[in-house]
């Protein structure tokens, strides 16, 4: 069970220093708010949330266990070359992580890649289903807000992969978040 749950968690991130094509991340900031005047975070009071919308047999807490140290690490290491220090008060930022992990599925039908009606205006034949495949998806979030209002999001996805060591599993998982965190301090 620790390891169909590690698994689960720590698959989310199933690129990163592989190079592979799987994990996409993004980031989106509020362009009002002075970055630069930001020096410490801290977590906030929970530092995290783990949802899980795929079974009803998944136990989020037991993820979580797993999961919210390697996160939390693999910011602390991160967030210092950024330029923020973990703060010993009140931080200027308040970090709080997020765990998604979904089920969802990929269709091709027959003919979805040609023109819905030919040239004698006739489709060519019935659109049917050749291909469904259900596939297992991860996202991590991380929020840095001020004042409680969100200034910085960033996320990564990428489609949970049940084959990799523990090991790599790890380093996967640090290599997501040190890829996010590349983007802070945005550029404006």
């Amino acid at each position: 069970m620790r390891l169909a749950v590690f698994a689960i968690a720590a698959g989310v991130m199933a690129a990163g220093a592989s190079g592979a094509a799987g994990v996409k991340s993004r980031v989106d900031f509020d362009k009002a708010f002075e970055f630069r005047q930001a020096h410490t975070f801290g977590w906030s009071a929970t530092a995290g949330r783990i949802v899980v919308a795929r079974t009803p047999d998944d136990d989020p807490e037991a993820i979580r266990r797993i999961a919210e140290p390697i996160i939390m690490n693999a910011v602390s290491a991160e967030m210092p070359r950024r330029g923020l220090n973990a703060a010993t008060g009140s931080p200027d930022l308040t970090l709080t992580y997020y765990l998604l992990l979904t089920l969802g599925s990929s269709a091709q039908t027959l003919g979805q890649f040609l023109p819905p009606v030919t040239d004698w205006a006739l489709p060519p034949f019935a659109p049917a289903t050749t291909s469904i495949k259900a596939i297992r998806r991860g996202s991590l979030v991380l929020d840095l807000s001020s004042d409680g209002r969100v200034v910085w999001r960033g996320v990564a996805e990428a489609e949970i992969k049940m084959d990799l060591s523990q090991e790599k599993r790890v380093a996967l998982m640090q290599e997501a978040v040190r890829e996010i965190l590349t983007r802070y301090p945005p550029k404006k």
